[in-house]
């Protein structure tokens, strides 16, 4: 498969050879819209009360943590980034390093299918700048502008 025009909707399966992430902490199951112009993504995370945090966030109240909403943000404009540069998961790792405005206006639960919708503000020689929002049935839950850097040596 080509990853320089990948064929919507991206499934888990292309996202695995993008990103390095695995099990339990791949936090997107699949890609809805890519634009190279725009610098935009939108992808999807199906939140499954099998997920392996909610044992302990919280018994009896299951909550998706919002460090792991702002992660699956992460993700997706990681896969937006791989993209646009003809990388794959092989590639030097991108970290993040910094987080801004991070606002949580919604709890994310078991059952949600939650939208991220990702845009690449600047893309500097190796540092990625993101403005990130997730929704939950149209609604923002959660939102942040999030800084990525790749890894030095």
């Amino acid at each position: 498969m080509s990853h320089a025009n990948p064929q919507l909707p991206i499934d888990v399966i292309t996202i695995q050879e993008l990103l390095p992430h695995r099990y339990p902490f791949l936090l997107v199951d699949r890609v809805l819209e890519l634009d190279h112009e725009t610098r935009r993504i939108v992808a999807q995370k199906n939140v499954s009360i099998n997920e392996p945090f909610f044992q302990g966030h919280f018994p009896g109240r299951p909550v998706m943590p919002g460090v792991l909403i702002i992660e699956a943000l992460a993700q997706a404009g990681g896969i937006m980034t791989q993209l646009s540069l003809g990388r794959d998961a092989q590639s030097k790792l991108f970290y993040m390093v910094k987080v801004d405005n991070a606002r949580f206006n919604k709890q994310v639960v078991p059952g949600d299918v939650m939208t991220l919708e990702v845009q690449m503000k600047r893309l500097i020689r190796n540092m990625g700048w993101y403005h990130g929002e997730a929704k939950v049935d149209g609604e923002v839950v959660a939102c942040a502008d999030i800084l990525c850097a790749g890894a030095k040596g």
